[in-house]
């Protein structure tokens, strides 16, 4: 069974324009690599929540765990975690539309 890998953080207002750099350069070609398929991404423009919702699309719950224990992910977690704060993800069955 398909599943999603949820991801939730905010970026730190001294490196938006870094994290956008970042994001188009390497965070998702890294993620498409390691067998992430990005599907969507959300942005909070106002209310309570994370700024940041980013989905990406897996095909089992087995793959999810493995790339998400991988040394590569770790690596790309840490880079990550330079351009944004309170970063969370999990992984839910896949379906279509907005996943919380």
């Amino acid at each position: 069974m398909e599943v999603k890998v949820l991801m939730t953080w905010n970026i730190r207002i001294d490196k938006e324009r870094e994290y956008f750099e970042f994001l188009v350069k390497q965070f998702l070609p890294h993620m498409q690599r390691l067998g992430l398929q990005p599907t969507d991404a959300w942005f909070t423009a106002y209310g309570e929540g994370p700024q940041v919702l980013a989905a990406a699309l897996v095909p089992s719950y087995e793959a999810a765990r493995y790339i998400l224990a991988s040394q590569a992910w770790h690596h790309l977690e840490e880079k990550l975690r330079d351009y944004v704060t309170d970063y969370r993800y999990k992984i839910v069955p896949a379906r279509e539309g907005f996943q919380l």
